[in-house]
Protein backbone atom coordinates (compact mmCIF):
# COMPACT_ATOMS: atom_id res chain seq x y z
CA UNK A 1 0.00 0.00 0.00
CA UNK A 2 3.16 2.46 0.51
CA UNK A 3 4.56 2.24 -2.72
CA UNK A 4 0.97 2.47 -4.03
CA UNK A 5 0.86 5.69 -2.15
CA UNK A 6 3.89 6.85 -3.45
CA UNK A 7 3.04 6.17 -6.84
CA UNK A 8 -0.16 8.35 -6.65
CA UNK A 9 1.88 11.51 -4.59
CA UNK A 10 3.81 11.39 -8.36
CA UNK A 11 0.89 10.26 -10.94
CA UNK A 12 -2.10 10.99 -8.74
CA UNK A 13 -4.64 10.89 -11.33
CA UNK A 14 -4.17 8.21 -13.74
CA UNK A 15 -6.69 6.57 -13.22
CA UNK A 16 -9.50 4.65 -14.70
CA UNK A 17 -12.14 6.30 -17.39
CA UNK A 18 -16.11 5.97 -17.04
CA UNK A 19 -17.45 3.75 -15.10
CA UNK A 20 -20.85 3.70 -16.22
CA UNK A 21 -23.21 5.38 -19.20
CA UNK A 22 -26.75 5.95 -19.91
CA UNK A 23 -28.19 8.07 -22.52
CA UNK A 24 -31.59 10.18 -22.32
CA UNK A 25 -33.26 11.57 -25.56
CA UNK A 26 -32.82 10.59 -28.85
CA UNK A 27 -32.56 14.29 -30.34
CA UNK A 28 -30.12 15.05 -33.10
CA UNK A 29 -28.36 17.11 -30.93
CA UNK A 30 -25.45 15.18 -29.16
CA UNK A 31 -24.92 16.57 -25.22
CA UNK A 32 -21.64 15.29 -23.16
CA UNK A 33 -22.50 15.15 -19.46
CA UNK A 34 -19.18 14.19 -17.30
CA UNK A 35 -20.29 13.59 -13.60
CA UNK A 36 -18.84 11.80 -10.28
CA UNK A 37 -23.00 11.26 -9.68
CA UNK A 38 -24.57 7.95 -9.80
CA UNK A 39 -26.39 7.38 -12.86
CA UNK A 40 -29.18 5.72 -11.03
CA UNK A 41 -29.15 9.04 -8.47
CA UNK A 42 -29.08 11.72 -10.94
CA UNK A 43 -30.73 10.08 -13.91
CA UNK A 44 -34.37 10.90 -13.58
CA UNK A 45 -33.41 14.70 -13.10
CA UNK A 46 -31.36 14.30 -16.60
CA UNK A 47 -34.29 12.01 -18.36
CA UNK A 48 -36.77 14.95 -17.11
CA UNK A 49 -34.31 17.64 -18.96
CA UNK A 50 -34.23 15.50 -21.96
CA UNK A 51 -37.60 15.37 -22.03
CA UNK A 52 -38.47 19.15 -22.37
CA UNK A 53 -35.98 18.86 -24.58
CA UNK A 54 -36.83 16.96 -27.40
CA UNK A 55 -34.06 17.84 -29.93
CA UNK A 56 -30.90 16.09 -27.60
CA UNK A 57 -29.75 13.28 -26.80
CA UNK A 58 -27.84 13.49 -23.42
CA UNK A 59 -24.83 11.25 -23.20
CA UNK A 60 -24.14 11.11 -19.56
CA UNK A 61 -21.06 9.43 -18.35
CA UNK A 62 -20.56 8.34 -14.76
CA UNK A 63 -16.92 8.84 -13.58
CA UNK A 64 -14.44 8.87 -10.44
CA UNK A 65 -13.61 11.99 -9.58
CA UNK A 66 -9.93 11.82 -9.71
CA UNK A 67 -10.34 10.07 -13.38
CA UNK A 68 -12.83 13.21 -13.90
CA UNK A 69 -10.03 15.85 -13.18
CA UNK A 70 -7.47 14.32 -15.04
CA UNK A 71 -9.44 14.21 -18.10
CA UNK A 72 -11.06 17.42 -17.84
CA UNK A 73 -7.31 18.87 -17.20
CA UNK A 74 -6.52 16.99 -20.74
CA UNK A 75 -9.67 18.58 -22.55
CA UNK A 76 -8.60 21.97 -21.36
CA UNK A 77 -4.90 21.26 -22.55
CA UNK A 78 -6.88 19.85 -26.37
CA UNK A 79 -5.11 16.88 -25.67
CA UNK A 80 -8.49 14.72 -25.16
CA UNK A 81 -12.32 15.70 -26.35
CA UNK A 82 -14.45 17.74 -24.16
CA UNK A 83 -17.38 17.37 -22.11
CA UNK A 84 -20.60 19.62 -22.39
CA UNK A 85 -20.48 19.88 -18.63
CA UNK A 86 -18.42 18.70 -15.85
CA UNK A 87 -20.33 18.12 -12.58
CA UNK A 88 -18.06 17.03 -9.80
CA UNK A 89 -18.28 16.25 -5.63
CA UNK A 90 -14.38 17.15 -5.44
CA UNK A 91 -15.25 21.06 -5.95
CA UNK A 92 -11.20 21.52 -5.22
CA UNK A 93 -10.56 20.20 -8.64
CA UNK A 94 -13.18 22.14 -10.02
CA UNK A 95 -11.62 24.95 -8.39
CA UNK A 96 -8.27 23.94 -10.04
CA UNK A 97 -10.00 23.71 -13.25
CA UNK A 98 -11.69 27.07 -13.22
CA UNK A 99 -8.86 29.03 -11.99
CA UNK A 100 -6.67 27.47 -14.86
CA UNK A 101 -8.93 29.22 -17.53
CA UNK A 102 -10.78 25.78 -18.07
CA UNK A 103 -14.20 27.09 -17.84
CA UNK A 104 -16.25 29.44 -19.54
CA UNK A 105 -18.44 32.07 -18.07
CA UNK A 106 -22.67 32.52 -17.68
CA UNK A 107 -24.82 34.40 -16.00
CA UNK A 108 -28.95 34.13 -15.25
CA UNK A 109 -31.45 35.20 -12.85
CA UNK A 110 -31.17 31.84 -11.58
CA UNK A 111 -27.60 31.64 -10.90
CA UNK A 112 -27.40 35.24 -9.92
CA UNK A 113 -29.58 34.26 -6.89
CA UNK A 114 -26.58 31.71 -5.64
CA UNK A 115 -25.36 31.99 -2.20
CA UNK A 116 -21.45 33.17 -2.92
CA UNK A 117 -20.30 29.92 -1.50
CA UNK A 118 -21.99 27.88 -4.42
CA UNK A 119 -20.64 30.19 -7.17
CA UNK A 120 -17.37 31.58 -7.97
CA UNK A 121 -15.99 33.63 -11.06
CA UNK A 122 -19.40 33.14 -12.46
CA UNK A 123 -17.98 30.02 -13.71
CA UNK A 124 -18.81 27.39 -11.43
CA UNK A 125 -21.82 26.66 -9.31
CA UNK A 126 -22.91 24.51 -6.04
CA UNK A 127 -26.24 22.59 -7.51
CA UNK A 128 -26.88 20.28 -4.47
CA UNK A 129 -26.70 20.78 -0.84
CA UNK A 130 -25.61 17.92 0.67
CA UNK A 131 -24.23 16.77 4.31
CA UNK A 132 -21.34 14.66 5.08
CA UNK A 133 -22.63 12.41 7.36
CA UNK A 134 -21.82 9.34 9.57
CA UNK A 135 -24.03 6.26 8.97
CA UNK A 136 -24.57 3.00 11.37
CA UNK A 137 -26.15 -0.34 11.85
CA UNK A 138 -29.23 0.08 13.80
CA UNK A 139 -28.71 -3.72 14.94
CA UNK A 140 -25.25 -3.02 16.00
CA UNK A 141 -25.24 0.19 17.38
CA UNK A 142 -27.99 1.39 20.06
CA UNK A 143 -28.89 3.54 22.35
CA UNK A 144 -26.43 5.95 24.14
CA UNK A 145 -24.15 3.97 21.77
CA UNK A 146 -24.96 6.16 18.88
CA UNK A 147 -22.19 8.71 17.94
CA UNK A 148 -24.02 12.24 17.42
CA UNK A 149 -20.84 14.18 17.72
CA UNK A 150 -17.28 13.10 16.74
CA UNK A 151 -16.29 13.35 20.67
CA UNK A 152 -18.83 10.52 20.75
CA UNK A 153 -17.47 8.26 18.01
CA UNK A 154 -13.92 9.31 19.74
CA UNK A 155 -15.31 7.62 23.02
CA UNK A 156 -16.64 4.84 21.48
CA UNK A 157 -13.60 3.62 19.26
CA UNK A 158 -11.55 4.02 22.87
CA UNK A 159 -14.44 2.03 25.01
CA UNK A 160 -14.98 -0.67 22.45
CA UNK A 161 -11.74 -1.56 20.30
CA UNK A 162 -12.41 -4.70 20.05
CA UNK A 163 -16.08 -4.44 18.54
CA UNK A 164 -14.95 -2.36 16.22
CA UNK A 165 -12.19 -3.65 15.06
CA UNK A 166 -12.03 -3.84 11.06
CA UNK A 167 -15.85 -2.33 11.37
CA UNK A 168 -15.69 1.35 10.84
CA UNK A 169 -15.16 2.10 7.03
CA UNK A 170 -14.51 5.90 5.81
CA UNK A 171 -13.79 6.87 2.17
CA UNK A 172 -9.99 6.46 0.41
CA UNK A 173 -8.60 9.65 0.30
CA UNK A 174 -5.96 8.18 -2.17
CA UNK A 175 -8.82 6.88 -4.47
CA UNK A 176 -11.37 9.67 -3.67
CA UNK A 177 -11.22 13.14 -4.50
CA UNK A 178 -14.59 13.37 -2.56
CA UNK A 179 -12.88 11.72 0.42
CA UNK A 180 -9.79 14.31 0.02
CA UNK A 181 -11.94 17.12 0.67
CA UNK A 182 -13.65 16.00 3.80
CA UNK A 183 -10.62 15.07 5.28
CA UNK A 184 -8.91 18.14 4.25
CA UNK A 185 -11.57 20.26 5.61
CA UNK A 186 -11.75 18.61 8.60
CA UNK A 187 -7.82 19.15 9.36
CA UNK A 188 -8.89 22.16 8.89
CA UNK A 189 -12.02 22.48 11.42
CA UNK A 190 -11.89 20.30 13.97
CA UNK A 191 -9.59 19.53 17.05
CA UNK A 192 -10.34 16.01 16.91
CA UNK A 193 -8.89 15.12 13.57
CA UNK A 194 -5.72 14.32 14.98
CA UNK A 195 -7.63 12.02 17.58
CA UNK A 196 -10.03 10.67 15.04
CA UNK A 197 -6.91 9.33 12.73
CA UNK A 198 -5.32 8.01 16.26
CA UNK A 199 -8.98 6.32 16.64
CA UNK A 200 -9.26 4.67 13.45
CA UNK A 201 -5.43 3.05 13.66
CA UNK A 202 -6.54 1.73 16.77
CA UNK A 203 -9.40 0.03 15.97
CA UNK A 204 -8.18 -0.36 12.26
CA UNK A 205 -11.11 1.17 10.30
CA UNK A 206 -10.99 0.50 6.59
CA UNK A 207 -10.47 3.28 3.84
CA UNK A 208 -12.43 1.92 1.07
CA UNK A 209 -14.48 3.51 -2.10
CA UNK A 210 -16.69 3.91 -2.57
CA UNK A 211 -20.10 5.55 -1.07
CA UNK A 212 -22.51 3.09 -2.01
CA UNK A 213 -20.29 0.29 -1.20
CA UNK A 214 -19.73 1.52 2.23
CA UNK A 215 -23.27 1.80 2.47
CA UNK A 216 -23.88 -1.28 1.63
CA UNK A 217 -20.92 -2.81 4.23
CA UNK A 218 -23.35 -1.04 6.72
CA UNK A 219 -26.29 -2.35 5.90
CA UNK A 220 -25.33 -6.15 5.22
CA UNK A 221 -23.18 -5.49 9.00
CA UNK A 222 -19.82 -5.42 7.53
CA UNK A 223 -19.26 -2.52 9.34
CA UNK A 224 -20.82 -1.41 12.10
CA UNK A 225 -20.21 2.44 11.33
CA UNK A 226 -19.52 4.67 8.08
CA UNK A 227 -17.65 8.13 8.37
CA UNK A 228 -18.50 11.31 6.90
CA UNK A 229 -20.44 9.43 4.29
CA UNK A 230 -22.65 11.98 1.64
CA UNK A 231 -25.51 11.51 3.11
CA UNK A 232 -26.98 11.56 -0.57
CA UNK A 233 -26.19 8.37 -0.88
CA UNK A 234 -27.27 7.08 2.43
CA UNK A 235 -30.50 8.58 1.84
CA UNK A 236 -31.34 7.23 -1.37
CA UNK A 237 -30.88 3.54 0.32
CA UNK A 238 -33.40 3.56 2.12
CA UNK A 239 -32.33 0.79 4.29
CA UNK A 240 -34.59 0.33 8.08
CA UNK A 241 -31.62 -1.12 9.35
CA UNK A 242 -29.44 2.27 8.54
CA UNK A 243 -29.53 5.13 10.56
CA UNK A 244 -28.13 8.47 9.61
CA UNK A 245 -26.21 10.82 11.85
CA UNK A 246 -25.59 14.50 10.99
CA UNK A 247 -22.75 15.53 13.65
CA UNK A 248 -23.94 18.00 16.04
CA UNK A 249 -20.39 19.43 16.94
CA UNK A 250 -20.15 20.75 13.45
CA UNK A 251 -21.48 18.97 9.39
CA UNK A 252 -19.21 19.89 6.34
CA UNK A 253 -22.03 20.64 3.45
CA UNK A 254 -21.16 19.70 -0.08
CA UNK A 255 -22.70 21.65 -3.25
CA UNK A 256 -21.53 19.41 -5.67
CA UNK A 257 -19.23 21.95 -8.99
CA UNK A 258 -21.32 22.43 -12.08
CA UNK A 259 -19.03 23.89 -14.96
CA UNK A 260 -19.21 24.28 -18.85
CA UNK A 261 -15.79 23.86 -20.33
CA UNK A 262 -14.15 26.58 -22.57
CA UNK A 263 -14.11 24.23 -25.58
CA UNK A 264 -17.62 23.02 -25.15
CA UNK A 265 -19.43 22.02 -28.55
CA UNK A 266 -22.81 22.63 -26.76
CA UNK A 267 -22.38 25.55 -24.48
CA UNK A 268 -26.14 26.86 -24.97
CA UNK A 269 -27.59 23.78 -23.89
CA UNK A 270 -25.06 23.50 -21.15
CA UNK A 271 -26.47 26.96 -19.85
CA UNK A 272 -29.70 25.35 -20.57
CA UNK A 273 -29.25 22.55 -17.85
CA UNK A 274 -27.71 25.07 -15.51
CA UNK A 275 -30.19 27.01 -15.12
CA UNK A 276 -32.69 23.76 -15.24
CA UNK A 277 -31.14 22.21 -12.03
CA UNK A 278 -31.12 25.44 -10.22
CA UNK A 279 -35.39 25.89 -11.30
CA UNK A 280 -37.98 25.04 -8.69
CA UNK A 281 -38.80 21.64 -10.42
CA UNK A 282 -35.12 20.17 -10.86
CA UNK A 283 -34.44 21.12 -7.13
CA UNK A 284 -37.73 19.61 -5.13
CA UNK A 285 -36.31 16.16 -7.97
CA UNK A 286 -32.60 16.71 -6.40
CA UNK A 287 -34.15 16.82 -2.86
CA UNK A 288 -36.67 13.55 -3.21
CA UNK A 289 -33.43 11.77 -3.58
CA UNK A 290 -31.33 13.46 -1.22
CA UNK A 291 -29.21 15.94 -2.69
CA UNK A 292 -30.43 19.21 -1.92
CA UNK A 293 -30.97 19.18 1.87
CA UNK A 294 -33.95 20.56 3.90
CA UNK A 295 -33.62 24.53 5.09
CA UNK A 296 -35.08 24.32 8.59
CA UNK A 297 -32.83 22.87 11.06
CA UNK A 298 -36.12 21.45 12.56
CA UNK A 299 -36.33 19.24 9.12
CA UNK A 300 -33.21 17.82 9.55
CA UNK A 301 -32.24 17.54 13.18
CA UNK A 302 -29.53 19.82 12.67
CA UNK A 303 -28.79 23.22 14.35
CA UNK A 304 -28.11 26.45 11.94
CA UNK A 305 -24.70 26.79 14.01
CA UNK A 306 -23.43 23.48 13.21
CA UNK A 307 -23.70 23.85 9.00
CA UNK A 308 -20.20 24.00 7.58
CA UNK A 309 -20.61 24.92 3.92
CA UNK A 310 -17.80 24.16 1.83
CA UNK A 311 -17.36 27.29 0.05
CA UNK A 312 -16.35 27.14 -3.75
CA UNK A 313 -13.65 29.86 -3.65
CA UNK A 314 -10.08 30.11 -4.29
CA UNK A 315 -9.62 28.98 -0.66
CA UNK A 316 -9.69 24.84 -1.62
CA UNK A 317 -6.61 25.21 -4.09
CA UNK A 318 -4.86 24.56 -0.86
CA UNK A 319 -5.99 21.35 -1.18
CA UNK A 320 -4.40 20.78 -4.26
CA UNK A 321 -1.18 22.52 -3.37
CA UNK A 322 1.40 18.99 -3.48
CA UNK A 323 3.06 19.80 -0.05
CA UNK A 324 -0.49 19.48 1.49
CA UNK A 325 -1.38 16.31 -0.03
CA UNK A 326 1.88 14.89 0.68
CA UNK A 327 1.36 15.75 4.38
CA UNK A 328 -2.28 14.74 4.40
CA UNK A 329 -1.41 11.56 2.18
CA UNK A 330 0.99 10.79 5.25
CA UNK A 331 -0.98 10.95 8.16
CA UNK A 332 -3.77 8.81 6.59
CA UNK A 333 -1.18 6.25 5.55
CA UNK A 334 -0.10 5.94 9.70
CA UNK A 335 -3.48 5.73 10.14
CA UNK A 336 -4.59 3.11 7.70
CA UNK A 337 -1.55 1.08 6.98
CA UNK A 338 0.12 0.82 10.24
CA UNK A 339 3.79 -0.98 10.04
CA UNK A 340 3.82 -4.47 10.43
CA UNK A 341 6.78 -6.05 12.55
Amino acid sequence: MRYILAFLLIFPFMLQAQEATQTFGSGPQIFRLRSTTDIDILGPVIARFAELNPGITVNFEQWGSNALFENSRTACEGGDDPADVVFSSAVQQMVWLVNASCARPYTSALTASLPDTRRWRNELWGITQEPAVIVYNRDQIKGADVPRTRFALLDLMRTRPSDLRGRIATYDITESGLGFLFAHSDSLEASTFGAMLEGFSRVGAVATCCSAEIIDGVASGRFQIAYNVLGSYAASNERPNVGIITPEDYTLILSRGFMIPNNARQPQIAERLLDFLLDEEAQQMLADVGLRMAHASEETGMPVSARRPIALSPTLLIAMDQGQRRQLFALWSNAFEPDVP
